[in-house]
């Protein structure tokens, strides 16, 4: 990549060595970019410059250890990091607060911790999802600062477990309010992938958002039908591949199960904000989704003295083959069985963070009650003469509870 003149660095992400920007700032350093990292968390920018994932990310391991061998990828706590790269890439996406509203303030406070180090002829990327607008105040915050900084807003579009092949094979949307940062994004994105989408900033936002919340709503139908079904004694997922085999306006019907993680639902309500609350189809996605848990507590108090059983739930990860608990359904079940359960066991092969968890075989042998709460390959071959509850159909034997 050619190098900015003054810039000793081509990339630099903010807020790096997580799920979206490590990935990121990988793969950048594995195209031949000089690449640095800043982020807040000391633990984590160790583990890196250690050549170490915090996390699991597969395909990522070794091309880690290569391109911090090689000079490559440098990660630091000290903001100033940020003035040495030709390109700001900025992976903080706007959060919702407890009362479900999005704090569209967050990422010009959390760039105001580093932008006195921003430098004339550098471009700022957004990459995390943003509410709608937030681009044009970033906009105006570096126009404020009096900085010749074009501004673009380049989405992430990578499913966590996929991010070293779906970051080169994908798509990317690019956009900026200027031919010059449209120019640089696509130069910047075309080291990654040969396809690349132009759209302004405003209908990029929604683009992200749009495609989030599609997911979210279509798991809440296949969710709902499932508890239609279920509640008629029927098997949804008999039902589901029987009207979808080799009828390709059905193929892409989801199954049923727990629509977690640290994206769709925030995604959602920031969309129902954007439109003054009026999304009454996102709002019941929500209630459809988040309720699943409660759904399937329910149906088993209906066949179970859960107050006199021990219930065993496998999986805290909030997808299958992830160490990613962030919004996971799995620890919603494990709050409702408190109350409602004798007792309460949890594992996970994946998940290191929680120190509450224990091994299968303990949960198995000491639960009198099961549930598959993720679908965890590892889970597959579960011999048992227990009742589980397998609304994944992760044992291949239906999905009725």
């Amino acid at each position: 990549m050619t190098d900015a003149v003054g810039f000793p660095r081509d990339v630099v992400v903010v807020g790096g060595c997580g799920h979206v920007g490590l990935p990121l700032a990988i793969a950048f350093a594995d195209r031949g970019a000089n690449v640095g990292i800043y982020d807040t968390s000391e633990a984590a920018v160790e583990l890196v410059n250690g050549a170490q994932l915090p996390f699991d990310e597969p395909g990522a391991d070794p091309v880690l250890k290569r391109v911090v061998a090689e000079g490559r990828l440098k990660a630091s706590t000290d903001p100033a990091i940020v003035g040495t790269a030709a390109n700001v890439v900025v992976v903080i996406g706007t959060p919702v607060d407890e009362h479900l509203n999005p704090d569209q303030t967050a990422i010009p406070r959390a760039l105001g911790v580093c932008s006195e180090h921003f430098r004339d002829g550098q471009l700022l990327v957004l990459r995390s999802t943003v509410y709608p607008g937030v681009t044009a105040l970033v906009e105006k915050m570096v126009d404020r600062l009096g900085v010749d900084m074009p501004v673009a807003f380049c989405p992430e579009r990578i499913a966590e477990g996929k991010a070293m092949t779906e970051l080169f094979s994908l798509p990317q949307i690019v956009s900026s309010r200027t031919e010059h940062g449209l120019k640089r994004a696509r130069e910047l994105f075309g080291l990654l992938t040969e396809t690349v989408v132009e759209l302004s900033p405003e209908e990029a936002e929604l683009a992200k958002l749009f495609t989030n919340v599609w997911r979210y709503i279509k798991f809440a139908t296949a969710n709902q039908f499932y508890m239609m079904a279920n509640d008629q004694g029927l098997d949804f997922d008999r039902i589901r591949k029987g009207l979808a085999f080799d009828y390709p306006r059905a193929a892409d019907m989801p199954g049923a199960g727990f629509a977690a993680g640290p994206c769709l639902f925030k995604d959602t309500m920031q969309l129902a904000a954007f439109n003054n609350n009026n999304f009454a189809l996102g709002h019941t996605a929500m209630t459809i989704n988040e309720g699943m848990p409660l759904y399937l507590v329910h149906k088993l108090e209906e066949q179970h003295q859960l107050a006199d059983l021990t219930v065993g739930i496998l999986g805290m990860g909030f997808k299958a083959e992830s160490d990613d608990i962030r919004s996971s359904l799995s620890y919603k079940l494990r709050r409702i069985l408190k109350f409602k359960a004798g007792d309460v066991l949890c594992t996970d092969p994946y998940v290191k963070v929680d120190p509450t968890l224990l091994p299968l075989e303990e949960v198995v042998e000491r639960a009198d009650l099961l549930i598959i709460a993720t679908p965890h390959p590892e889970y597959r071959n579960l011999v048992t003469e227990k009742p589980v509850a397998d609304i994944w159909n992760v044992l291949g034997q239906g999905v009725r509870v």
